[in-house]
């Protein structure tokens, strides 16, 4: 259910997803320079295994917010699926234009149009302990994933 341009119900908070969402609006990253961007992209990717995926691998960024993830991961890979359940799914659209990999999805962890076990890899970076249900949260997460796929957390 779409309330106040965020998704409502299930295992979600909806003043929290209204309070990111409004805050990504606010401060979407585009004054972020690319060294800066590059920097905090790798002090949390460091540990991904970006190697060890196929060609062409497919995943998705849970809670992508403004997209800052997203950028940085779209050209290294063959599809994103950028999910959100707040309005800040806008602002990620507009920071991935040109990036033709991407899909948007509004969508909370219990919704998420993905079939189980199709996804490569998956991320979702300071986003589930505002899930009131972090473990159902990572087990929805984690059944989206193929037998043996990181998941960046």
């Amino acid at each position: 259910m779409l309330v106040n341009g965020c998704m409502k119900g299930g295992n979600i908070d909806g003043s929290t997803v209204a309070g990111f969402g409004d805050e990504w609006e606010r401060f979407d990253q585009s004054e972020l320079g690319s060294v800066e961007a590059k920097k905090l992209f790798d002090q949390y990717f460091h540990v991904f295994p970006w190697n060890d995926l196929p060609e062409k691998a497919e995943g998705f960024d849970l809670g992508c917010g403004s997209g800052r993830w997203a950028k940085m991961v779209a050209p290294l890979v063959g599809r994103l699926h950028c999910i959100d359940p707040s309005a800040a799914l806008e602002v990620a659209k507009r920071n991935l234009v040109g990036n033709e990999n991407c899909d948007f999805y509004l969508a909370g962890v219990d919704d998420m149009p993905i079939a189980n076990q199709s996804m490569d890899f998956g991320y979702s970076l300071g986003v589930l302990h505002h899930i009131p249900d972090t473990q159902a949260a990572m087990s929805a997460c984690v059944k989206k994933l193929k037998i043996g796929a990181p998941f960046l957390v």
